[in-house]
């Protein structure tokens, strides 16, 4: 935690220029799990605003108090986004500066925030993004697939049949994947997934620049079985690889997973296996088997 703390209208910028607000609505990404990821800009905001829209005033005061800040804190979500656009036009029609956050990491992510940003725009008002984490980002960054090309499809549908649709709409898409999905559901998300996309290389991604951070890879089959053992909680990102994917093991990975399952299941049945996990040709990974043995 910072030893010093921006206070209502005292920022950290470089110069008093820089640090003075507009009337304007800013949109204002929070981290999403280490506090130490917000930025610096971002508290220069926050500290200087009118009022902060919250998705969770709650889970947003606990970060206000980290950094010392007292703001006034009114919530904005799907439920009551109708009523407080209006507000929102009134107050900075009254010249007050208005920040957006959401729970965690950039607001408008799978969330309502846009309806907002469009509103504010009509009226003529600016609007000022300040960016900084963002989940779907980080776990590209770490997963170890193609990040040339991908697309961000949020959460799937709930039900069977619109789940099966959505994903069928992605099988001729180019790039890797990402969704958001959640602990309970994940298991049926890897089933639909391997139905419909075949079976190509999974990443889930969860905790978050937390302490146990984890990237689990795999085939959608080898994650559901882990996940049979050892349940996940909790939201996270799910990242599928383009269809023919290029392996993405490296090669010590690949040799440390042989030598783990060679002694039970010999050269073929590791080799096949370690291949399902790793995105690797079977006959590479039992080229490897042989010189290992």
């Amino acid at each position: 935690m910072p030893s010093s703390v921006p206070t209502r209208r005292t920022a950290l910028a470089q110069s008093p220029d820089e640090a003075k607000l507009q009337t304007g609505l800013y949109i204002v990404a929070t981290p999403i799990g280490n506090l130490r990821d917000i930025t610096l800009r971002a508290l220069d905001v926050l500290a200087g605003a009118d009022t902060i829209l919250a998705e969770d005033t709650r889970h947003t005061g606990k970060l206000l108090g980290a950094y010392d800040m007292k703001v006034r804190l009114i919530s904005y979500h799907d439920h009551n986004a109708a009523g407080r656009i209006p507000e929102a036009l009134d107050w900075l029609e009254e010249g007050k500066i208005i920040a957006l956050v959401s729970d965690a990491g950039t607001p408008l992510i799978s969330d309502p925030g846009f309806k907002l940003v469009r509103a504010v725009r009509k009226a003529g008002f600016g609007v000022f993004p300040v960016p900084g984490a963002s989940s779907l980002l980080a776990a590209l960054m770490g997963a170890g697939l193609a990040t040339d090309k991908f697309t961000f499809c949020g959460f799937l549908p709930l039900k069977t049949a619109a789940r099966q649709t959505a994903l069928r709409d992605l099988q001729t898409a180019t790039g890797t994947l990402i969704f958001f999905e959640t602990g309970p559901r994940m298991a049926t998300t890897l089933a639909a997934i391997e139905t419909m996309l075949g079976r190509r290389s999974i990443v889930i991604a969860r905790e978050l620049t937390k302490i146990h951070e984890e990237f689990l890879h795999g085939s959608p089959g080898d994650l559901m079985e882990r996940i049979h053992a050892n349940p996940l909680r909790g939201e996270m990102v799910l990242l599928v690889a383009p269809a023919d994917t290029p392996a993405t093991w490296s090669d010590a990975q690949i040799d440390a997973a042989l030598g783990e399952h060679l002694p039970d299941m010999g050269s073929k049945r590791a080799s096949s296996h370690v291949a399902e996990r790793s995105g690797w040709k079977k006959r590479d990974v039992y080229v490897r088997a042989q010189n290992l043995k």
